[in-house]
Formats: C-alpha cells, structure tokens, sequence
C-alpha cells in the first residue's frame, strides 16, 4: 500500500547526531509514512543505531546501502528510486523535527492540488543555543514564486516536502531506470547547489506554500562546509543560470532582474573566494562591475584589502547579518 509520504534520510558516517534525528521522525504524529534510509558506503555505527532506534518500526523502514561513496546528490537520486509516497519529504542525519511537522504539511497538500513544494519555518542551532529562525526577519512568498525564490532561497532541505508527480516533472534522463543508475530528479553536475536547483525548477511550474512554525531544526556544527565553497558557488550559480536560459525559452526577456541578481551574485561569490586565497586584487576586479549597486559590495570591497586569513571571522560575521542587509 502506498504510503502518504516517503522520508529521505540520507547518511554517510552520520553517527553522531543521527539518534535524536531518528527520534524526531518516529514521533511524528502523523504515522503514514516509510523511512527510506540510503547508506552512502558508511564506515561508523550509523546502520547499528538506524536498527537500534527503527527496531520497534521496521514495517515502515527501509534500509539500503551503496556499495560505494558518491556525492549528495546522486546519494539523493539513488534513494529517491525506493520511494513509494504520495510526497517526499527529507530529514538530514543531524537535523531534527517537531512532532506535527508531518501532518501540518500534508494538510496544505491536500488543501491545494497546484502545490508543489510546502516547507516549513526553521530553527538554525548549534550545540548551546538557537542561532536564529529562518522566517523572523520576512515571511516568504506563498503561490507562483519562482523569481522570490531565485531571489531569497528561504527552504532548508530538512524542511522540504515535495509532490510526488512535482518531482517526477524534473526527471532528467541519466541513462537508466534502475535504482543504482536511475533518471535524476537532483542534477548530478551539481555539488553545493543541487537541492536549490531542485527547488527553483519546482517553483518555476508548481505554487509554494509553507507552514508558518518552526517545525523543523537545522544544526549548524565544525561540519558545516559553506564558509569554504564560494568558488563552487560560483560556479554552480552561473551553470543555474544557463540552465534556466536552456529550459525556460525567453528566460532573458521574462526575468532581466533574476539574470543580473544571478550574474552579480556568482561574481560577488568568486569574489569571496580569490580573497579567501589572498588574491585580494582579482578579488576586487571580479567584484568592481557591481559596487555602486548595494551596501553589500562596496563593504566586501573594502573587506578585501584586509588578509586573506580574516576570511572565516568575517564570513561568520556576515552570515549573523539581518537578511535585508545581506542581500
């Protein structure tokens, strides 16, 4: 029978958090759901504690392994291939959910046919405290909202829950439909921006709604990677870009703004990296087309004569910036 959602957990050696991850999804009020587990090749004890705290529901877990390591985002495409839900949803191996996180959700799928995606307020913590909430500064868009979303990408993965035949819409063919080779809902070309593709590609045909609660936690810990990855960014915002002229005919004509947002914020992003390199002069030549344009970049700008080596402080104190001023 087929169940109401299929929760993706992907996990590779995430043993550390992954408990009270579990824990948080087996006491979702609402129970029509499966687990699909897929072990990216783990070295640690995360499948003896996925039988350990999924003992008492094993009706609805599903557990598969790889036979070897591959990126997230193919991890996700391979997991995706066992799901059997109405909607997908996804819990990260060290976030965690609010029992009714589930069941609120479900209710505005059902509510609205032409929802795509529904996702909900987050909480982003660390080990001592609540850093912030993800909705505390704006609400976010509700309805077609693809350009407010290219604009402020206000989704957490762990917050996602997707129609089933929204996801089926994005399958691009990857030579296959098996489950260790199958057609690919998440781009594989992609390594830090595959699940904002996702979203934006899901955006472009369905409406968004979310839940206006933070029913979903995202633990920010010494493995968050982001800080280090402004040159992948980069990169991948402008193969975004090209890949939305590719499948969007006219997309030039229909969004100039979300062109120039997009072109603007690969440079500001490539711009963050040579600094972070201590290439301070190409760093301040890749940004200088867009300094008279915000506060933003006439900040980094000036941020850049200083040594490569203050890049993580003034990283960290960039992200604590109210949203409105890191636009």
């Amino acid at each position: 029978m087929q169940p109401a959602v299929s929760v993706i957990m992907n996990c590779y050696n995430g043993s550390r958090h992954l408990r009270s991850a579990l824990r948080s999804l087996f006491a979702q009020s609402h129970c029509d759901y499966e687990l699909v587990f897929y072990d990216n090749a783990s070295t640690d004890e995360s499948p003896a504690i996925l039988q350990e705290v999924a003992a008492s529901f094993e009706d609805r877990t599903r557990y598969v392994r790889g036979e070897q390591t591959v990126p997230l985002g193919a991890a996700r495409n391979r997991a995706l291939a066992h799901a059997r839900g109405r909607y997908i949803a996804f819990l990260d191996c060290d976030d965690l959910w609010l029992p009714e996180k589930l069941a609120r959700q479900i209710a505005l799928f059902e509510a609205n046919p032409k929802v795509g995606l529904v996702c909900t307020d987050t909480e982003i913590f660390d080990e001592e405290r609540t850093v912030k909430r993800l909705f505390a500064e704006s609400r976010p868009s509700r309805g077609m909202a693809f350009a407010e979303l290219v604009e402020r990408q206000w989704i957490s993965m762990s917050s996602a829950m997707l129609r089933r035949e929204a996801m089926e819409n994005l399958l691009e063919d990857s030579g296959g439909a098996s489950p260790e080779k199958p057609r690919a809902c998440f781009d594989e070309e992609l390594n830090v921006c595959e699940e904002a593709d996702v979203f934006y590609r899901i955006a472009h045909d369905w409406e968004l709604d979310y839940v206006d609660a933070p029913l979903t936690r995202w633990r920010v810990h010494g493995g968050n990677t982001t800080f280090g990855k402004f040159g992948q960014f980069a990169e991948e915002t402008l193969y975004i870009l090209e890949k939305h002229r590719r499948l969007y005919p006219g997309y030039d004509a229909a969004h100039p703004n979300l062109v120039a947002l997009l072109t603007r914020r690969a440079a500001f992003q490539k711009g963050v990296a040579l600094w972070r390199e201590g290439r301070n002069a190409e760093a301040r030549s890749s940004i200088a087309p867009w300094t008279g344009t915000s506060l933003k970049y006439r900040l980094f700008w000036w941020a850049s004569f200083l040594p490569g080596q203050c890049f993580d402080r003034a990283a960290r104190l960039y992200f604590s910036l109210p949203t409105a001023l890191r636009r």
